[in-house]
C-alpha cells in the first residue's frame, strides 16, 4: 500500500474537499483525485461520497481512516529510528565490568539525553563488521595487534591507557608489598584464565611475557571473575593481573590485595573504533567526552605492546 495515497486519503478526510486537501499537500486537485482512485482500486471500497459541501467519508472510509492514521504514524516512527540525532547510539564494551563500561557509565551521566545501548562483542573481527555493517556504532578495542591492520574505512583514537595490578590472595608472596616491580614478577605464576588465542588481549600478553620473562597461565575453564577470584584467595602460589579500572567486589575475608606494578607500569591501550562515514551526531559527542575525560594521562614509565596505535 503506497502511503502517499494512504497520506492523501488523511488529508482528504480531514479537509473535507479535494481542493483544500490538494493546496495542504501542494499538489494538483487531479493528482489528488487519482491517488484516492488508486487507493479505492486497493481496497475495493468506496472512501468518500460526494455531498454538496464536497467529500465525506463513506461506511468503508469511517472505518479505514483510524488505521490509516496509526499507518502514517508507524511510517515515521520508523524513519525516526534511523534519522540522524535520534537513533540509538550503539557502542560495544567487550565486558560488563571492564574499564570501557565505567567510560560509557559517565558518558550516559554527562549526556542523559542520549539513547544508548551498549552491547558486549567477543572478538574484534566481530565488532569491526558490526561498525562497518551499521549494526553497532563503536567498539572499545586494543589496536591494531601484529598482522591485523584495520580496514581503511575504520578510524580509531586510543582513549585510555588502564595500569595493570597484581591481585593476589593473603598468603602470596608478594601480598605484604606496596608495590612490585615487573623484574620482581619473574618466576612468579601469574594465572588469567580465559585468555583468547590470536585476541587483541591475546597478542598483548604474549608480547608482555616476552618483555619481561613472565610466567602467564591460561590453562583450565574460565568459569568467571567470581571463580577467579575466589581462586586466587585460596592459592598461595597464584597471582593474576586485573585492571585498575575494572570493578570487581569480593568478600572481605578474601584477604586479596591489589599491588601496583611498576618500572615499568604495564598499561591496557584502550581505543574506540568507528566508521568514518557513520553521520550519528551523537557519535562526536562520545569521542569529545572521552577526549575530555581521558586527556592529560601520564606515560612516563609506563609499557605498551610496540603495535598499539599511539596517543
Amino acid at each position: 500500500m503506497d502511503l502517499d495515497t494512504v497520506r492523501t486519503f488523511v488529508a482528504v478526510a480531514d479537509a473535507g474537499q479535494f481542493q483544500e486537501a490538494a493546496a495542504e499537500l501542494g499538489i494538483t486537485q487531479q493528482a489528488v483525485s487519482k491517488r484516492i482512485a488508486a487507493l479505492e482500486r486497493t481496497l475495493g471500497v468506496r472512501l468518500f461520497t460526494r455531498t454538496p459541501r464536497g467529500s465525506a467519508l463513506s461506511i468503508d472510509g469511517q472505518a479505514f481512516l483510524p488505521h490509516a492514521r496509526e499507518l502514517l504514524r508507524v511510517a515515521e516512527r520508523a524513519a525516526t529510528s534511523v534519522r540522524a540525532g535520534r537513533r540509538t547510539l550503539r557502542v560495544d564494551v567487550i565486558a560488563s565490568r571492564g574499564a570501557a563500561t565505567g567510560l560509557m557509565r559517565a558518558f550516559h551521566r554527562a549526556h542523559p539525553e542520549i539513547d544508548l545501548d551498549v552491547v558486549m562483542l567477543l572478538d574484534i573481527e566481530t565488532a569491526v563488521a558490526a561498525i562497518r555493517s551499521g549494526t553497532i556504532d563503536a567498539s572499545f578495542r586494543a589496536v591494531a595487534a601484529p598482522g591485523r591492520p584495520l580496514p581503511e574505512d575504520i578510524e580509531a583514537v586510543r582513549v585510555l591507557d588502564e595500569p595493570l595490578q597484581l591481585l593476589t590472595g593473603p598468603g602470596h608472596a608478594l601480598a605484604s608489598a606496596r608495590s612490585v616491580t615487573m623484574e620482581r614478577l619473574a618466576g612468579h605464576r601469574i594465572w588469567m584464565p580465559g585468555i583468547v588465542p590470536a585476541s587483541e588481549w591475546g597478542a598483548y600478553y604474549d608480547d608482555l611475557v616476552a618483555a619481561f620473562g613472565l610466567t602467564i597461565e591460561a590453562t583450565g575453564p574460565n568459569f568467571g571473575s567470581d571463580a577467579l577470584l575466589d581462586t586466587i584467595a585460596d592459592t598461595p602460589a597464584l597471582a593474576t593481573f586485573m585492571g585498575g579500572r575494572t570493578r570487581l567486589v569480593w568478600p572481605a575475608g578474601h584477604g586479596l590485595r591489589l599491588i601496583p606494578v611498576t618500572d615499568p607500569t604495564p598499561v591496557y591501550p584502550h581505543a574506540l573504533l568507528w566508521h568514518r562515514d557513520n553521520p550519528h551526531p551523537a557519535l562526536a559527542t562520545l569521542r569529545a567526552h572521552l577526549t575530555a575525560a581521558t586527556s592529560g594521562q601520564e606515560t612516563a614509565g609506563t609499557w605498551t605492546p610496540n603495535w598499539v596505535i599511539p596517543r
